[in-house]
């Protein structure tokens, strides 16, 4: 999968995206998907844009309409460490804190396939939170899930072999992306895990002999035994 940090490329979404009441009438009450509507900016991105970048303003609040985002964080060294993954539907638990406490991004934001979402600015959040009992039910069980998520992260870090580590690590990516074809190299994957290319490279390897995948150049297939 081909990485990019350009800035991202603002296109008008397609028409589906438009389509509010329908998409998300199970999740906000009428009002709500009105001003949604009428505030929210239509944007479409394409796989591998950074979207938000660590250390700057987050100025609008994304939510997902289709594709799937990346969350990351860097080391001092600048070796990126997945956080979660935000889908359709969905919005991402570190843009509503740092909106609310008005600091700079802490996490980067990575376009994992292509994305259509809305771009709702910040400046109406609090407003949503008290007008809106969805809005504030939506942004509450986003940041419950997405720490739960990380709470699962540092157990996997503390408890897990780097084996089972790994196998989460895949299906979690066949998930995100809707794939069981992975497009990525195993440095890559490395990057991701913390850990080594020849250590990534050599549990690959054992997984392909037990018939849990197959192995292609900087592709991975993913079999059902997995």
């Amino acid at each position: 999968m081909q990485k990019s940090n350009s800035k991202p490329n603002l296109l008008p979404a397609l028409a589906t995206i438009m389509n509010l009441p329908e998409t998300f009438k199970q999740i906000f009450e009428p009002g709500l998907l009105r001003e949604i509507d009428a505030k929210a900016k239509p944007v479409f991105v394409k796989e591998g844009t950074v979207i938000l970048d660590i250390g700057q303003t987050v100025r609008t609040i994304p939510l997902l309409v289709k594709g799937t985002l990346k969350i990351s964080r860097l080391d001092d060294g600048g070796k990126e460490l997945l956080l979660y993954y935000v889908h359709a539907n969905e919005g991402c638990a570190m843009t509503f804190t740092c909106c609310m406490e008005q600091f700079p991004s802490e996490i980067k934001a990575t376009a994992e396939t292509d994305v259509e979402l809305l771009a709702i600015p910040v400046s109406v959040m609090d407003a949503w939170l008290v007008k809106y009992p969805s809005w504030k039910s939506f942004v509450m069980r986003t940041v419950r899930n997405r720490f739960t998520e990380l709470l699962n992260a540092v157990d996997q870090l503390a408890f897990q072999k780097l084996d089972e580590r790994l196998v989460n690590y895949l299906k979690e990516k066949s998930k995100a992306t809707g794939s069981t074809l992975i497009n990525l190299s195993h440095e890559e994957i490395a990057a991701e895990m913390a850990s080594s290319r020849e250590v990534i490279s050599r549990l690959l390897k054992k997984l392909e002999n037990d018939k849990k995948l197959l192995l292609y150049r900087n592709q991975i297939k993913l079999l059902k035994d997995l």
